[in-house]
């Protein structure tokens, strides 16, 4: 299965949720490669905390599609990452690869034949690995072009492809969100152009929340006034997703405001849980996240 996570605006959360979603499913026993396509910031080995590649490997993603090399780079998160948490390896856990981009890298023009090696790569990996994550750049980019391109392939129709579009819980980010997807030379327009039957596009698409307010917790609000004032907000933006087609039949599922990723975007393992370093529910979050995106029956319910 191919998984490629995209947002319209920086600050979605989409990074740090894609690497916990990808950390959780590996905990369940499945083999997963998270692709740092942030073309412009890529960035995954610091939410891994992988030190030596935090802001790219010296040949990563960018060198293997520009075709400077033939293998892309990439890194056993477990057994590279500084931190003692995410190098405990559990039974049943599967594998977690990383592919980084190249450090100092940038976006750059897409063409035929970087969508070939695209092509390659996808195919390659879906052979070895349960799940893909595809991390791509904000907005309509190069990279976003690439994987719409890459997808529209004969070669890839017969791999699952699932599009996670991420938005945080405000209104400009709702109406950013819907823009991406259905807006002038938004996924659906660009993916039509490419090949993309757009239905079947569509149907492929879920959005994410981020950064969900809990209102009944004290965290929210401290006074009856504001409570009163953010359920008031909450209901507005319950609606504001409805018209702008974010509403929960078309949302996979939301992540709830989290302290440790507001000072410290990482991956959260549940010995920060069973510390009370982390909320559990942002774990539980996670996990219905990676199972929604695994079954196929939750999936297709939606």
């Amino acid at each position: 299965m191919l998984v490629f996570a995209a947002s319209d605006k920086g600050g979605t959360g989409r990074s740090v949720t894609s690497c916990n979603i990808a950390y959780r499913l590996s905990l369940a026993g499945n083999d997963v490669a998270y692709l740092d396509f942030d073309f412009g910031s890529p960035t995954a080995g610091a939410i891994f905390e992988i030190s030596k590649i935090d802001c790219g490997a010296d040949v990563g993603l960018h060198s293997y599609i520009g075709g400077t090399i033939s293998s892309p780079y990439q890194v056993d998160v477990r057994a590279t990452s500084d931190r003692s948490g995410l190098r405990m390896l559990h039974a049943k856990a599967g594998r977690l690869a990383l592919f980084a981009g190249d450090r100092g890298g940038a976006e750059f023009p897409s063409s035929a034949e970087k969508v070939r090696r695209c092509i390659e790569l996808f195919r390659r990996l879906d052979q070895e690995f349960k799940v893909c994550v595809v991390d791509l750049s904000a907005g309509r980019s190069h990279a976003l072009h690439m994987a719409l391109n890459a997808t529209a392939a004969p070669e890839i129709r017969s791999i699952p492809v699932r599009w996670l579009v991420f938005h945080r819980w405000t209104r400009q980010h709702i109406v950013a969100a819907h823009s991406l997807v259905y807006g002038n030379d938004g996924l659906l327009d660009e993916g039509t152009r490419a090949g993309h039957g757009r239905e079947a596009l569509q149907d492929a698409i879920r959005f994410v929340r981020t950064a969900v307010p809990v209102l009944n917790s004290p965290l929210s609000a401290d006074r009856p006034a504001q409570a009163k004032w953010l359920r008031t907000c909450n209901d507005e933006l319950k609606q504001l997703a409805l018209r702008n087609r974010l509403g929960h039949s078309a949302t996979l599922g939301e992540t709830p405001v989290e302290p440790v990723l507001q000072w410290r975007e990482q991956v959260i393992s549940d010995a920060d849980v069973s510390g009370n370093l982390a909320n559990a529910a942002t774990v539980e979050a996670f996990d219905e996240l990676a199972r929604n995106l695994t079954d196929d029956g939750v999936w297709e319910g939606l």
